[in-house]
Order: C-alpha cells, then sequence, then structure tokens
C-alpha cells in the first residue's frame, strides 16, 4: 500500500524539498498551499519526475479552508500516516520585546500555532488511528535554553514565541500519544537559507534543512514528545 504524506507550506523553500524528498522515497505526498496556482505548479514539477504528488488548498488563517482540507484527507486520503506541520510565517522578525507590535505578534501566532493548532486537532484522531506520525517544524529560537545561552540567538520575540508556543503544543499531543503507536514531535531544521529570513547567507541549504525533517519522519524511529535537531535531541 502506497504511503500517504501532507506537507503544508509545501509550494516552495522547504516545504517542498519535503515534498520532493518524500515522493523520491516512494510516499504519496499531498502538498499543501493557499495559492492555487503556486500549489499546482509545484505539483506540476514533481509529478514531471514522475513522483506521486496531489495539490490540496489550504490556508492556514482561514478556519473553513483548513476543516476542507482535513475533510477530504478523511475522505480521500484516509490511509494518511504522516502530517508535516511546515507552513509558518515570520511575523515582522522584530528585533525585540520592546519594538515587537501586537499585530505582527497576532500574525505569526495566526499560522504558526492557532492554524497549525486547528489543522493538527482536526487531524489527530486519523493520524491516531493509523499509528501515524505528526512532525511540527520547529526552529532553535524556540527553545528557551537556546534563547538564554547562545550568542547566536535572535530575538525575534513575534516569531520565537509563536513557535514556543508551537512547542508546548507537541508535548501536549505527544502526552496524549503516549500509550499509542502513533507519534507527534518537533524538528528543528536548524539555520536555513528561505524566504522567511530573506535568504541570509550562510544558512545550510532548503534541500539540506528538508533532509533534517525527512529523516526523522521516516526513520522508523519512536520519538514522541521530543525536539530534535541535527544532532539528536534539543533542549526545549
Amino acid at each position: 500500500m502506497t504511503k500517504v504524506a501532507f506537507v503544508t507550506g509545501a509550494n516552495k523553500g522547504i516545504g517542498f524539498e519535503i515534498a520532493r524528498q518524500l515522493g523520491e522515497a516512494g510516499w504519496r505526498v499531498l502538498l499543501g498551499a493557499r495559492s492555487p496556482e503556486r500549489g499546482e505548479a509545484a505539483v506540476s514539477e514533481l509529478t514531471g519526475r514522475g513522483l506521486d504528488a496531489a495539490f490540496l488548498p489550504i490556508d492556514m488563517t482561514n478556519l473553513d479552508s483548513i476543516e476542507q482540507a482535513a475533510g477530504t484527507i478523511r475522505s480521500r486520503y484516509a490511509g494518511l500516516t504522516l502530517l508535516i506541520n511546515n507552513a509558518g510565517m515570520p511575523g515582522a522578525f522584530s528585533g525585540s520585546f520592546s519594538e515587537t507590535r501586537e499585530e505582527h505578534l497576532r500574525n505569526a501566532f495566526e499560522v504558526n500555532f492557532f492554524g497549525t493548532f486547528r489543522l493538527n486537532q482536526r487531524l489527530f484522531p486519523l493520524i491516531k488511528e493509523n499509528e501515524g506520525t505528526i512532525v511540527n517544524v520547529s526552529t532553535d529560537m524556540a527553545s528557551l535554553h537556546f534563547m538564554q545561552s547562545s550568542e547566536y540567538a535572535l530575538n525575534a520575540f513575534d516569531y520565537n514565541s509563536s513557535k514556543t508556543a508551537n512547542n508546548a503544543m507537541t508535548v501536549s499531543m505527544a502526552l496524549e500519544l503516549k500509550n499509542s503507536k502513533a507519534q507527534v514531535f518537533a524538528v528543528t531544521p536548524g539555520f536555513t537559507k528561505t524566504d522567511l529570513n530573506g535568504n541570509a547567507e550562510g544558512g545550510k541549504s532548503k534541500e539540506a534543512g528538508a533532509a533534517i525533517i525527512v529523516g526523522y519522519a521516516t526513520d522508523g524511529k519512536r520519538h514522541n514528545g521530543e525536539f530534535l535537531d541535527v544532532s539528536g535531541v534539543y533542549a526545549w
């Protein structure tokens, strides 16, 4: 039976690379994206390479859109065993707490936390029933330990706090799955050149960042409740 995965924010960047790598590993990949044009173009690129891919429209800021996507999965792709919550937005990437504006904080939380929460809650029963895996893509800067101990920490309160809240969600979900064969965990790809950070110099390639996420998602090991980076378990 073909394994089915759903990747959000998959029309470009790390999300597209996650979808491509899963497709090359034999998965049927559902590419979630807000823009039909970009989503269909991404699918065409993958199917042109002989990969099994389909576009699933989803706007992470719109509850109706999330419910429609979840309903489509339950009715047409009920064998889903992998959900990778990659979709995210930076807010304004404010430089400090004092510089953060509430509207930017709310924008970051709307996608990075609330949108992901809504999708997770609607697909959680299916993943649990199918003994599957949910990966919440995180960031080093969601780690309170990292933010307090690293000279390289970027104090972007709007973005960071939305991802820290996402990490708290991961822990809560994992506690609910501790006696299940299903699992949920968080992965940070580390500093990666993407549109989110303006393709900042010094970051790893999108291909390399995606490979870290795909590696943990498909290694067959029990990672429930963990926060992982390229080297293994990462501090919350």
